[in-house]
This record gives structure tokens, sequence and C-alpha cells, in this order.
């Protein structure tokens, strides 16, 4: 379709203009469907049980062990009453889940669903300090985790209860010989939310922490009503947006504490009754042998994983023809890489999702992964999810933008996030009073309705598609005695990578202090993806008169130094 050709009236999945209003509205290409979000979402993710009670559920990729979605639904009800009985779950609770990927943690996560609790997920390969600060502003009272991370965990004597799925330790409890141990058999006693009066759609149902488009990690706060509007948008209806069936076995080597593999892989997969692969972290090799022992149908990757094996030899040495679908978000990929990926699958479909956890976190995706397939660009990302409208806006002066004109990416929508825990200000600048949650990156709608991301708005750094807050590393920085002051911003570097992290830092007076004696004290205090890779020495950051940074300066030192290399 041509910028200037009209809109029919009775495309009602094209791109309309609201004539009465000068914002330009964006739609999916897709009809909108009848979407049933007042369901709690374990309800809404299990709804079709009765037809796929005997199928194949949750895969161990370690050991071939298999969980049927009878087995599933059982363990989570008798679990829900477990954590009621122990641990005093109720509505409002909060329930940290901080492992990799495994059984026990889909279980633990439908099972806090269940009991009417929030799951805040958490990287187990994070800090003790990191943990500690999430734990306290999530107000988590249970966390599920396992031998790696134990001993990060904060000392809070009995508000806390620690629950281990691999091993025993005095003062926690096991997930399988005690807390299942003594959950009720009786299906009958098992009374969760949704069975009862105690639901409301809108209660917080998952509570992943996000950077948002600047400052520190926050508690999103997703619903019942809005993850369950983000996986109908993608899997529900008679074309759906992606096209998982319940003769799918998807592989889930994404983790499970990330918003993509939680939403799109877990929820979506269940959603459907496909079988998932659950592979406790991504390993090249393995992943291949275990696409070839299950006959993967579905790969959803991300860009460092397919750069990888665009260039692995090894790819040639397994039969990977079962794969009919490979997804990949995250962090945007180029046409190049595109290419070369599907050069070593070419009896695969592959296409780009743009998310962002505040939205739900799925704005756009590939029609290419439809039940009949659009044609699509290399290098987009898709277009805007059904149910849910898109405009681009002018950041200067905030005016809606027509095609082809890059702006503000900003989506509008049930699945978006309910705002910040207990961060009302931090809501009010990312969601405006007309319900549009701003994302900050910046991007343009073509001819074709198709969405490109081309720079990005925000502060935040994408390393290998993982969150890296500025602000958070200034903080840490300036507790260095030797640093008067610093600031962060990110060099975009190798594809595969994104961006790193770069720090800019005024020496207190009389310092000797080195760029190794820097990235030390940081490596030391942070998870490895947040960690300084290069540290600029100056005279003094660079401020407006209110104090902020001023980045965009920074950005260009980056860039000066660059070309005198």
């Amino acid at each position: 379709m041509g910028s200037t050709e009209p809109v029919a009236a009775a495309a009602a999945a094209a791109t309309t203009v609201d004539v009465a209003s000068p914002e330009i509205i964006f739609r999916s290409k897709l009809p909108d469907i009848a979407i049933t979000n007042t369901l709690p979402l374990h309800h809404y993710c299990f709804e079709r049980l009765p037809s796929v009670s005997d199928r194949p559920c949750l895969i161990d990729g370690a050991t071939g062990a298999i969980l049927t979605y009878a087995e599933v639904d059982r363990l989570t009800r008798r679990l829900a009453a477990a954590l009621r009985r122990l641990a005093g779950v109720r509505r409002g609770a909060v329930v940290m889940n901080l492992m990799l990927n495994s059984a026990e943690f889909v279980l633990s996560f439908f099972a806090a669903s269940r009991a009417g609790a929030a799951v805040t997920t958490a990287n187990p390969m994070s800090t003790p300090h990191d943990i500690a600060k999430q734990i306290e502003a999530s107000g988590a009272t249970v966390v599920f985790t396992e031998a790696m991370a134990v001993d990060k965990l904060p000392t809070h004597g009995d508000n806390l209860t620690v629950i281990l799925i691999d091993t025993h330790r005095d003062g926690c409890l096991h997930f399988w010989d005690d807390v299942m141990a003594s959950a009720p058999d009786d299906d009958d006693a098992v009374i969760t939310i949704g069975d009862d009066d105690e639901f409301d759609p809108d209660d917080v149902v998952a509570l992943p922490y996000s950077s948002g488009t600047t400052g520190f990690p926050k508690g999103v706060m997703l619903t019942h009503r809005s993850l369950s509007t983000s996986v109908a948008q993608q899997v529900d209806g008679d074309n759906p947006n992606i096209d998982f069936t319940g003769d799918d076995v998807i592989l889930c080597s994404l983790p499970m504490f990330h918003i993509y593999s939680l939403n799109t892989i877990m929820m979506c997969g269940l959603r459907v009754g496909a079988a998932i692969v659950v592979m406790r972290r991504f390993e090249l090799g393995r992943m291949m042998e275990l696409v070839e022992t299950h006959r993967i149908t579905i790969l959803p990757l991300v860009p460092p994983i397919v750069v990888n094996m665009a260039k692995s030899d090894e790819v040639a040495k397994h039969d990977l023809s079962s794969v009919r679908m490979v997804l990949s978000g995250a962090a945007p990929m180029g046409k190049d890489l595109e290419d070369a990926f599907m050069a070593k699958l070419p009896g695969a479909v592959l296409g780009q999702g743009y998310g962002m956890t505040e939205a739900g976190p799925v704005l756009s995706m590939c029609l290419a992964f439809a039940k009949e397939p659009f044609k699509v660009k290399s290098g987009a990302c898709g277009t805007v999810v059904r149910n849910a409208e898109l405009k681009i806006v002018d950041p200067d002066t905030g005016k809606s933008l027509g095609r082809n004109l890059p702006g503000e990416i900003c989506i509008r929508g049930q699945q978006i996030m309910k705002g910040y825990l207990n961060n009302p200000e931090a809501t009010k600048n990312s969601i405006d009073a007309d319900g549009w949650l701003h994302t900050g990156d910046v991007g343009f709608v073509d001819d074709d309705e198709e969405i490109f991301i081309v720079d990005r708005l925000k502060e935040i750094i994408k390393y290998k598609g993982l969150q890296v807050a500025p602000a958070e590393l200034e903080a840490l920085l300036i507790t260095h005695p030797s640093i008067a002051d610093a600031a962060v911003v990110g060099k975009q570097v190798e594809p595969e990578i994104g961006e790193i992290p770069v720090a800019f830092v005024a020496k207190a007076e009389g310092s000797e202090l080195s760029e190794d004696d820097v990235k030390r004290f940081v490596a030391n205090e942070v998870i490895y993806y947040k960690k300084v890779r290069e540290v600029i020495f100056v005279d003094k950051i660079p401020k407006a008169p209110s104090g902020k940074i001023l980045r965009k300066e920074l950005r260009k030192q980056l860039q000066q130094k660059q070309q005198a290399v």
C-alpha cells in the first residue's frame, strides 16, 4: 500500500487515520479478534487442558523426563495449596523465582498464580547486592532457588521462606521432599483463585524488573489481563500472528527469568498445547542435539545465538530439518545476518519480533509466522500486534508522524503494564494520560506496515539483548573514593554483542586511578553483562544546568575517539 493510497473502510486490519484527530494510528494487517482476558492467567494458559491432558507438556532436555499437561496442572494446584499452608502465600503476595530453566520454574510460576501471588523473576547469576535489592523492592516473602544461588540470599530470619529445587540445606525447604510432600492429594481440597471470588483480572501476576527508558531497574506490574491479552495477540484466532500448534515442539533455551522466554515460549506454548523442551542453559552443540533428538519445530533465539549458528561449521553436522520456524527477539538483527543464517536452515522461516517488558511484552511480530503468511522484508521487526494501536511521534513536538518518518514508537492496548511498582512518577513518565506507552525506541513504519527500529532515545544499553542501566553503574562508580564523578554510555560494537558500557570518569584530585582499577571495581559488584568494558578519563562530566548528564556530548567524544584510532 502506497502512502498516498486511500484507506478502504472495509479493510479493518489495515493502517487507519482517524480524521477526527491529528493522531495517525497504525494497526495490524491481521483483523482484531475476540480476546478473553478476564480469566486468571493459569486458567487461560491451561484452558485447552481437556483436549491435551495426556500430551507432553514439559520435557527435561538433560534427562528426557516428561510431565504431561494433566500432571503439570495437578502439580501446580497442589503446590499452590502447599504455598498457602507452609508460607502463607495469598492474593497480593510476591514470590521470587531465582533459578535457571527447569520444570520447577514453570510449576512454581503457575502455582503462585493459582495462589493469587505475583512472581518476580531474577537471574541467579546476579550479585547478592542486586538480589537483595530486588527482594526488598518487590516485597518477596518466598524464594524458589537452587544451590548455585542460595548463598547469595540475604538473611531475613523468619521473613523469607527459601525453597530449594536441587539440594537440601538447613533453614530451607526442599521443593519435592518438603513442599510437595506436604501438598494435599485431594483435588477437591485445592481451591485456587478463579475457583472462588478472590480474583481481579487486574491483579499483578508477574513482576519482572526493567530499567525502562532510563534509571534504575523497576518492578514492571504485568497483570492477568495484560499477559492473557499479549498471549492472545500472538497465538489466538483463526489466523494467529504466530502459528504455534499443539503438534509443535518448542525449544526453551532462553532464560525463563527473561520476559521473552516467559511469555512467548512458556505462556504461548502452554496456551496452544505444544511440547516444551526445557534446556537449563544454552550451549550450541547441545542445542542442536536436542533439535535432532526431539525433532524441534520452533526455535526461539536471540541475535547472538543466530550469529553463532551462522558462523559455525557444526550446524551442517546435525539434522535440523524439523525446524520450521525461527523467532528472533530481544535485539535488532540486520539483513546480512538474516541471510547468512538462512543459508544454514533453508527449510525454516526466520523472522523478528519487537518487544519491551513494559509493553507486556510484544509490540510487533513478523507476519511470516502467521498461519497464512505474508511476504516480509529483511531487517523489519514485523507489524504491530492485533488488538493494539501504534503511533510514531516526533520526540520534540509530540506530533504523530506518518509513514517512513522516524520518531519515538508508542503503543497502546490492554497488554501493556499496569505501571511500575511503588513508582507513580516513573509510571507517569512512561504512560501518558491517553494510555500510550512511550518506548524510548526510534523507528518508522513503511508503506507496507513494516516496523523498522533505527535508533534509541532511551539511555538503556543493550549488551547481547540484556539491559544495562547507565544510572545504576554511575551510582556505583561514584562510591569509589578516587572517582569524583562518572557517566556511562553505550558503544556500538559487533552485531552479536550490540553495545558495551563505556565509563567516562573524572578522577578525584591527586588520584592515580587506572582503567584496570575501574574495571575491577565494577566487576566485583555487578553481574557479568553489566561490566564496564572501556574507561575514558575526563576532566569533568558535561552536564546541563539542571544537573542532567549530557550523554549526546559524551557519545560525540566517543565517536571522535573511535575515528582518531
